[in-house]
């Protein structure tokens, strides 16, 4: 994981993505999961393009249920976008960078 995408928890979910002040996508991800492990590296490269407009973090349902029981999630990879705490977008499945790159620049 590179170190510009947060590594989340529950405790530290409303913190760093409920009370951010722009716009952040939440990876809902697990270790078992190929198309999480698919689109990983894609997340790590926007984070860092995109460093400063938008925050990139991660979160392992397996480890941390509280989130992912909280927003529904029930398919993986599920990345939620957050802007001024409520979700805006959601996409779910893996996802070529074009198009994912694309759904996230509306809300940048």
């Amino acid at each position: 994981m590179a170190a510009d995408v947060i590594e989340l928890g529950d405790a530290e979910f409303d913190r760093e993505v409920l009370e951010a002040k722009g716009p952040v996508l939440v990876d809902f991800t697990a270790a078992w999961c190929p198309p999480c492990r698919f689109i990983s590296p894609i997340l790590d490269a926007l984070a860092v393009e995109y460093r400063g407009r938008l925050k990139v973090t991660k979160i392992d349902v397996d480890a941390h249920q509280e989130a992912a029981q909280r927003y529904g999630i029930r398919a993986l990879p599920c990345l939620l976008v957050f802007k001024e705490g409520k979700v805006v977008r959601q996409l779910v499945g893996a996802m070529p960078r074009a198009r994912l790159e694309q759904e996230l620049l509306a809300w940048l």
